[in-house]
């Protein structure tokens, strides 16, 4: 489609083209129901197919076992910012938080409004949020441990986590099936679709099944894990064409792609052709160490704000949106999400170029 931009905006994401045609053909006759799956009662067979399938894609892709529950809730990552210290925390136990950036302090302020002994073991607030911690001193007493695995305001992304002796809870919303990972050292994953597994309206949650015998019985049921895992994510009417479109995602990574190490090799790919015509460059500027940049989320500068402005409307009429940093942060931010194709990324270096050349 000649008409199509370039999509490199943070989330909600790009697409790909086949799960979109997908989506267009069976737009108006689901599975030969007669009508749209946007109609379906969320009480069919085969919207509840289309939730386990796709909770069972998940847990092949990731290598999760029998050990995990996958669950589909609604609310984004910011519901989870509450869900997690409620279910697994009670008044005044310990839980601890890693400051990364945005996300994570959205995290943090939300489990302070709760009768919780809250600490920030670690924080990088110190240097702009453009590296990682070091060290984690987590508390021995503490519920878990929370983290940021890809901080997509910031640029930076854990490649490996450092060993701790309490749960590990992540915030994966923006490198969840971008990239092969070891699933051990994890208790508790959240991840909502929006940027590489499809719409806004679904939130993947993935708990440690031994977690499940200690969660607070008087919590309200829609926020009790328990309920989701047990009405199967159809506790209540999910948002069923958000889901769709994740199962339709989840069949083009594995079927079109070839799985989660094949998107992580393109995706890798991505990023080093973007970072090494950025750092080859003496127009733009990368702020983040090279051990600590995102491979989904690259931040650049140019050399005041009134060109990154300058950028950004250009490359906006050239056919490339998204390209502006987040709305807390000065730059400019470019996503590679798994739907983003190498030849967008190529496209967008060979306009950098010409932006550059012309100034």
């Amino acid at each position: 489609m000649n008409n199509r931009v370039y999509n490199f905006y943070a989330g909600p994401g790009a697409l790909p083209l086949p799960v979109l045609e997908r989506a267009h053909a069976e737009l108006f006759n689901f599975q030969n129901l007669g009508m749209s799956v946007m109609e379906l009662s969320h009480r069919t067979p085969q919207m509840q197919m289309i939730i386990d399938d796709s909770a069972e894609r998940i847990k092949q892709q990731m290598g999760l076992g029998d050990a995990f529950e996958v669950i589909f809730l609604q609310g984004g990552g910011s519901l989870q910012f509450i869900m997690i210290p409620l279910n697994l925390s009670r008044p005044g136990e310990a839980i601890d938080y890693i400051d990364t950036g945005h996300w994570t302090q959205r995290a943090i302020e939300e489990a302070e409004r709760l009768p919780r002994d809250v600490a920030v073991i670690a924080t990088t607030a110190d240097s702009d949020h453009n590296h990682l911690p070091a060290d984690l001193p987590y508390r021995p007493e503490a519920k878990y441990v929370h983290i940021c695995t890809n901080n997509t305001t910031t640029g930076t992304q854990w490649r490996s986590l450092p060993k701790i002796g309490v749960p590990y809870v992540a915030d994966m919303s923006s490198d969840f099936l971008a990239r092969v990972l070891d699933v051990a050292p994890f208790d508790l994953i959240y991840a909502h679709a929006q940027k590489n597994i499809g719409l806004s309206g679904v939130t993947a949650v993935i708990i440690r099944k031994s977690l499940l015998a200690d969660i607070p019985d008087d919590l309200p049921k829609l926020l009790d894990y328990r309920t989701h895992i047990d009405k199967r994510s159809n506790y209540h009417t999910p948002a069923c064409f958000s889901m769709y479109i994740t199962w339709l995602m989840l069949q083009w990574l594995e079927d079109e792609i070839g799985g989660v190490a094949a998107m992580a090799a393109i995706n890798e790919q991505k990023a080093k052709l973007l970072y090494d015509y950025i750092d080859n460059s003496s127009f733009y500027r990368c702020p983040v160490p090279e051990e600590y940049r995102s491979v989904m989320n690259v931040v650049f500068h140019l050399e005041t704000a009134a060109l990154e402005g300058e950028f950004v409307v250009a490359a906006e009429k050239a056919g490339f949106v998204g390209v502006g940093a987040h709305r807390t942060r000065t730059g400019c931010r470019v996503s590679l999400y798994n739907a983003v194709t190498v030849e967008a990324v190529e496209a967008l270096i060979a306009f950098m170029y010409q932006f550059e050349k012309g100034k």
